[in-house]
Parts: structure tokens; sequence; C-alpha cells
């Protein structure tokens, strides 16, 4: 007599079904990124219901920026009226420097670097995996973003790109487990490695020794090695030295310049290439041209002489 019910597979052989599977997932999106741009397609499609979660928030925060009082308002314009001539009379003293620089540079024959190209963005959702420190912003790829992009706030670095969606993008920030930027002390230019430690007021610096030069209250920058992150950007200050001399090498904490707990607006940054450097590159073009005329002259200049001399014997 045959069963009313049958039996289907075991819960077992579900479960190592599953891990088998999952595993296999894992290794082809790790190893041979399968999945990247099926990652980006999901991206595009969880960006609406972002912007739509995200949107009491900025109803409220609108609410909250546009209801002031007169007084409020006309103490916030003499502020501003005061940091406006600060930043004027700041501005007149970088010019200089600015036309400094670019004299000296030229008396090297060195060339003038690259600005960066700035984009404004805002962060739309913070992950809640407490051991992935991501945010989510609402700039994609069809406003020129790419992985990689470094990202900064007002204060120093924060990150980079990580995924670049149609309209969203996911930045990792430098805190994350997995992330590291190569840095330099500012007083001496000792450089060093600067690693997420999974905490948000931590980075961690392995492998340096004990004879290295680092104290507490250092300002680490960007070294610009890599080619990621621009030069001379602040990253973080040091916070903890012990050089323990029952361990290889020295344990040394900083703590970012950032205030990456508290993000709100961004800046994405991207290398550009100025007027000058094209002029420059046009330069060269012209000098190398005008070079090529003058040895074909000088070379019609020495057979016209030959044929006089040839001539004269004759």
């Amino acid at each position: 007599m045959n069963p009313i019910f049958n039996q289907g597979t075991s819960p077992g052989h579900r479960l190592i079904l599953l891990l088998i599977c999952s595993a296999a997932l894992i290794f082809f999106d790790h190893k041979m990124g399968s999945f990247e741009t099926a990652r980006g397609y999901l991206q595009s499609l969880v960006s609406p219901l972002q912007y739509m979660a995200n949107a009491p928030k900025q109803v409220m925060n609108w609410a909250s920026e546009n209801l002031v009082t007169r007084q409020q308002l006309m103490e916030e314009n003499q502020e501003y009226r005061v940091n406006e001539l600060f930043f004027h009379e700041q501005s007149m003293q970088l010019s200089i420097l600015r036309q400094e620089n670019e004299r000296l540079r030229s008396l090297l024959a060195s060339p003038v670097s690259g600005e960066s190209k700035k984009m404004f963005a805002e962060i739309l959702a913070v992950d809640s995996d407490p051991y992935s420190h991501q945010v989510v912003i609402n700039r994609g790829a069809n406003d020129g973003v790419f992985e990689g992009q470094p990202v900064l706030d007002e204060k120093g670095i924060v990150g980079q790109i990580l995924h670049a969606g149609a309209s969203s993008s996911r930045v990792i920030l430098m805190t994350d487990i997995s992330h590291a930027i190569p840095v330099r002390v500012q007083r001496n230019g000792l450089r060093l490695v600067a690693s997420g430690s999974g905490q948000i007021d931590r980075l961690i610096h392995n492998f340096v020794p004990h004879s290295a030069d680092v104290k507490e209250g250092d300002l680490l920058v960007t070294s610009g090695l890599g080619g990621k992150y621009p030069e001379g950007y602040p990253v973080s200050k040091v916070v903890f030295v012990r050089a323990d001399e029952s361990r290889e090498f020295a344990v040394i904490y900083s703590q970012p310049i950032a205030q990456i707990d508290r993000l709100r607006y961004i800046l994405l940054l991207s290398k550009e290439k100025t007027v000058q450097d094209s002029s420059i590159g046009k330069n060269n073009k012209s000098q190398k041209g005008n070079t090529k005329e003058n040895v074909k002259e000088k070379n019609l200049k020495k057979e016209k002489a030959k044929k006089h001399i040839a001539a004269g014997v004759n």
C-alpha cells in the first residue's frame, strides 16, 4: 500500500545542497567576477526604493532648514559676510602662491600637476551590516562616477567608489576592514599604509619598524602612490604609538580626520587636464616640428653647397 504523503529529500541533504551552491556562487563572484554586471543592474533597480525610503528624511531636513526665525537669518548673514572677507583674503594669498609655484616650476622645467574635477553627492543609505562600512550615494555612472574614484568630505579622505550603478553608487569607507590607503607622515615624509580596523574611529598601521619616526599627534596625508588618491589630502591623526620589543613591529593606531559617522554630503574627485598642460603639449609638438624643418633646411643647404663646389671643379 502506497503512503498518502510521499516524503521528499531530507533536510540534511537540502542543507548540503544549499552549502554547495553557496560556495560555488562565492567562488565565481570572488575569483572570476561573474556577477559584476548583475550587481550593477540590481543596484540600479534598488536605487528608486532607496530614494523613496530617503524621502521622509529629506522632507524633515528641508523643514528644519527652512523654518527659521528672522533673527537667526540676520546672525547667519553677518557671519557669512565676515567669513567672506577672510575667504577673499585667503584666495588672494593662494593666487600669489600659485603664481610663484608656476614660476618655480617653469624654472625647473617641471610640468604643472593637473587639477581635480569635483562632483557633489549626498548620502542615501548606510549599510546595516556592522562588519561592512559602506554607504550609498545619489550619483552613478550616468553622472560620470567610476569604480575606484576617491571620495572625501570637508575635512579629509572618506573612501572610494566600490560599485557604480546607473543613478546611484556604493562607497567603501576607509575604516572598512578590507580597505587600505597609502599615506605619509606630513612632518617627515615617512610612508605608511593605513588599513581599516572595522571600527569607525580607528585605522591600523601594520609592518612599521620600531625605529620609525612616528609620534602621537602626527598628521597623515595621502602619499599619491598607486595613483588611486591624489597627494596631500588629510587622512588621519596618530593617536597611539607603542614600541613593544616583544613584537616584531610597532603598534600604531590613528583616528580618521573625516567625520565618518556623520557623513551627509561628500565630494567625488577625478583627474582633469588643465589648459596649461594642453598648451605645453602643443608647444612641445610645435618645437618638434620646428626642429624637423630646421634639419631639412640644413640638409638642402648642404646639397646646394656640394653642387656649387662640384660645378666649380668642373
